[in-house]
């Protein structure tokens, strides 16, 4: 057996630590002030940043799980901060929609997420943003 290998090194363990501790610094944010999980914001900016949209495009967009996406949208829609409205055509399907209170939520969040993202992204001159940015869509392509 070949003792060498590195768990730190193996790249998806290292992107998964990176990704884990750039993400805990927002986590509070969104988590103390509107006691939302992880799913719940990515769901909230969904469909503040796209509008109304049914669950399932949300988990394609988003490459969730539709059961953690059903979940989220339980927890919104009881915080108030969405609502789901029958689709016309097909009742089996809804879309989902920000309320005025998830919209203000969204709104709030989008101004801390920018500034959270401007300080991570501080530590790195422009040129490693670009190359971090340009991995990063390269692994997420593959």
């Amino acid at each position: 057996m070949d003792d060498s290998f590195d768990l730190g090194q193996f790249l998806p363990y290292a992107l998964n630590q990176a990704a884990e501790a750039a993400s805990l610094g927002f986590q509070a944010r969104y988590r103390q002030r509107y006691g939302m999980l992880r799913t719940e914001w990515r769901v909230l900016f969904h469909l503040g940043r796209h509008g109304d949209m049914t669950a399932k495009e949300i988990c394609d967009r988003a490459s969730l799980h539709k059961t953690k996406v059903s979940r989220a949208v339980h927890a919104l829609e009881e915080k108030r901060f969405l609502r789901r409205t029958e689709q016309i055509h097909d009742r089996r399907h809804e879309t989902l929609s920000l309320t005025p209170k998830g919209q203000a939520v969204y709104a709030d969040l989008y101004k801390a997420a920018r500034a959270y993202d401007a300080a991570l992204s501080a530590q790195f001159t422009s040129q490693e943003r670009d190359v971090l940015d340009r991995c990063l869509k390269k692994l997420a392509q593959s």
